[in-house]
């Protein structure tokens, strides 16, 4: 929301009120290595001198203390601020420092150089009264946290310290055991922040059922976030759970969102832990790298963070919790069918193909065409007039967002290829256009063996396409080069062949490319692509060719995926091993040497793998002479793929990638869909996690049917009946079901529903939030 310099790097921001009934925060209180600016928020930000906070010093917190007094903590002392700008002071004793602090409305706990802890509470009267006995830690403070003071109550009851020998101690500050230890925790990195926050959700369910509890957060150094739930009784710690946020040491700090308290965790980027419809969600934020936060309410931002980076105070507003990805709209003349990303400059190529429409020149040519058949069509008297209506319509330019591109009938096709800067400016940075009725469908980087330190873009186009029946008039792949900087492609030359190029794919040191069934190999000429081998045995039309090593995957339109095998010596591509079933695919990803995942038109997601006996070192039998019993059945080949996996998601899948979503994550299999949707099939590390969820899976479906009352098992298995895939997303209802409920499935599992909720949370955040 707004951005402002500071004049030097601060190493720390809060924001106080005044007093207990103000809805709003009075001040920003920023400190730097060895001065404190305090800036009081009101129409403008702006320094003021007389808040009675000590300038001269760096801050260590400042926090409202009771009803309207303020408590700043320094490295020599703490100031007690009144409402009437009276100041009491506690100096440390001699030439002791203090180190590490933690603030509440009514408590403060200061730690001094060497580990001794000095408890302060607030007395009726307003006083901060130091408790007579002190704290002497086993070995140095690194941080402390305390809880936001419950309502109805004198005092948060626990205090959190995280020490040198890579330990977190809770301890108690009750009268009656005040500063005795009652939990400990070992971690595996020294801790960097404590965080003591109240979350409501299911997954905070106690064994009586109750909702809610309080949950301490550890951010280590090693860039791990630790939560772990803080008995409210005993101040026992338990149900640790781990995720790994960034390379930097995690600050913690607190803040309001949705007028619940939720955990800013800073690391090499920045993340929210809130809960959102009575689930707990950790979420990264879409924004630069920040050092420190705090919450901020003013009468603009009620539910707002500040925050510095370097040396800039920044008040930032958050918007669409809840919403897992972060997603920028760049808006495009026709309809995107494909894009490659440059790995080196993270540019995007996407050719975007239009049925039914003129290309840019056409519609021109057409425009003058029409204003010269209305001049012609008028009579004598009317000639100046139908000049004048056909200047005017020349002249007239409409935009086409808001009133549609003009139709050019069926078999018309225009197309275009644009390079893009997804991360910077999203405006394109080069737009190509292809000539009327060349539809571009594939595109694919190359490198050529014969030019190694250039890289070039191919695109594949149809001519005069008729989609049904299908028919054309004959394809050309376009080779263009790009630039060194990946912003601009530069046109070399263009092969004409006789069908669609539908799929492009680079292949030691040359390019395999489909033209309608057939597979052929190219390499770089001066003057166009030159052909080297082709395999004329995919029956109707290739939709995807990728390829590993020296084998190649081609996908069939609808008899679903074959293995090839390039054979150097006799230069033939041999396919060496097919599917047994029809599948109408639409796109396929190679997960080892053996398996590839591949996606049907009717929504169906299969993972298919080559037998470990299986022989790819065949040979062509162009005489026939062959055995006959070493022939496939129905002239297939004589080697089948084994289907290991099936599911049926429902809606057509239109892209496959093996990725990881988040640092340090495993891979997963990340799809999106015709309708939108964006989904992830997780692999399994062990037995026992599949069987856990098998069983989960198989409770939720009788305790849990769809509301419509379809058969889910039914359902995903439309077309094949569903094998070694578990639904993630009916296991993830069991956190919203009721209680009753849970506790019937966990007990059929052996668990309680809070280590099933753990198990769930546990497989969510390995792969993705």
């Amino acid at each position: 929301m707004a951005v402002s310099e500071l004049p030097g790097n601060p190493n720390a921001v809060w924001t106080v009120r005044k007093s207990m009934e103000d809805e709003f925060d009075a001040y920003i209180v920023v400190s730097f290595v060895n001065a404190t600016l305090v800036l009081s928020i009101g129409e403008t930000v702006e320094e003021v001198t007389d808040s009675g906070f000590l300038g001269t010093t760096p801050t260590l917190s400042c926090n409202l203390i009771g009803d309207d007094a303020l408590i700043q903590v320094y490295p020599d002392g703490i100031r007690h601020i009144r409402s009437d700008k009276r100041v009491n002071e506690w100096k440390t004793p001699g030439k002791r420092s203090i180190s590490k602090c933690a603030v509440n409305q009514r408590q403060v706990v200061i730690s001094l150089t060497g580990g001794e802890l000095v408890y302060f509470e607030m007395d009726p009267t307003g006083q901060l009264n130091e408790y007579t006995e002190r704290k002497e830690m086993s070995s140095d403070v690194i941080c402390m946290a305390l809880a936001n003071v419950p309502p109805g109550e004198q005092r948060s009851r626990f205090l959190a310290v995280g020490l040198v020998d890579n330990t977190v101690r809770v301890i108690s500050l009750d009268p009656n055991d005040c500063l005795q230890p009652l939990s400990m925790q070992a971690l595996p990195a020294s801790p960097q922040s404590l965080c003591i926050i109240e979350l409501s959700s299911s997954e905070a369910q106690t064994d009586s059922g109750s909702m809610g509890g309080l949950y301490l957060n550890i951010g280590l150094q090693n860039g791990v976030l630790l939560r772990t739930l803080l008995d409210s009784v005993t101040g026992d710690l338990s149900d640790t759970r781990t995720r790994y946020l960034g390379s930097k040491p995690i600050k913690l700090f607190r803040v309001r969102m949705q007028n619940m308290e939720s955990v800013l965790a800073m690391s090499s980027r920045t993340w929210l832990c809130y809960t959102y419809q009575n689930r707990f969600n950790l979420t990264p934020l879409s924004y630069e790298t920040l050092d420190y936060s705090s919450g901020f309410a003013s009468e603009q931002c009620p539910e707002g963070i500040v925050a510095i980076a370097a040396n800039t105070l920044r008040i930032l507003a958050l918007e669409k919790l809840g919403a897992v990805f972060n997603q920028v709209a760049v808006p495009l003349q026709f309809t995107p069918r494909k894009f490659i990303v440059h790995e080196d400059t993270r540019k995007l190529i996407l050719i975007e193909t239009e049925h039914n429409s003129y290309t840019d020149l056409l519609k021109s040519e057409r425009k003058q065409q029409m204003a010269e058949e209305m001049v012609e069509a008028a009579g004598e008297e009317e000639q100046e007039l139908a000049a004048e209506m056909a200047a005017a319509f020349l002249n007239e330019d409409l935009p086409e967002a808001a009133f549609g591109s003009s139709k050019a009938g069926s078999g018309m096709w225009s197309s275009l290829i644009r390079v893009v800067d997804p991360v910077g400016d999203p405006t394109s940075l080069q737009v190509v256009q292809l000539e009327q009725n060349d539809a571009a469908f594939s595109i694919a980087f190359v490198r050529f063996s014969c030019r190694p330190n250039e890289q070039f873009v191919l695109v594949g186009t149809g001519k005069d396409l008729q989609l049904s029946p299908r028919s054309c008039s004959g394809g050309s792949i376009h080779t263009y080069r790009l630039s060194d900087d990946g912003t601009r492609v530069e046109f070399i030359h263009k092969t004409e062949v006789d069908d669609i190029v539908g799929s492009i794919c680079g292949f030691q040191g040359k390019v395999l490319i489909s033209v309608g069934r057939l597979v052929r190999l190219y390499d770089l000429g001066k003057k166009k692509l030159l052909r080297k081998c082709e395999n004329k045995h995919i029956p109707n039309f290739v939709v995807s060719i990728s390829a590993m090593g020296h084998r190649v995957l081609v996908a069939d339109i609808q008899e679903s995926v074959f293995f090839l095998r390039y054979d150097k010596t006799n230069n033939q591509l041999i396919i060496f091993a097919d599917d047994t079933m029809p599948r109408w695919v639409t796109v396929t990803c190679i997960l080892d040497w053996n398996t590839v995942a591949c996606a049907d038109k009717f929504g169906n997601v299969s993972v298919v793998r080559l037998p470990a006996d299986v022989n790819d070192e065949v040979e062509e039998d162009p005489s026939g002479s062959r055995a006959l019993w070493d022939r496939g059945y129905l002239n297939g080949a004589s080697q089948k793929a084994v289907t290991i996996a099936t599911f049926h998601v429902g809606e057509t899948i239109l892209s496959f990638q093996k990725a990881q979503l988040i640092p340090g994550g495993s891979d997963c299999l990340v799809y999106t869909t015709l309708s939108g949707t964006i989904g992830i099939l997780a692999p399994f590390s062990s037995h026992e996690d599949h069987d856990f969820f098998q069983h989960l899976e198989m409770h939720i479906r009788s305790e849990h049917p769809p509301l419509c009352g379809r058969d889910h098992l039914a359902f995903r298995s439309y077309y094949f009946p569903v094998k070694n895939i578990i639904d993630g997303d009916l296991c993830e209802q069991f956190n919203s079901i009721e209680p009753s409920k849970q506790k019937s499935i966990a007990t059929e599992l052996d668990r309680t529903a809070s280590e099933v909720a753990k198990k769930l949370e546990d497989i969510r955040t390995r792969f993705a939030f």
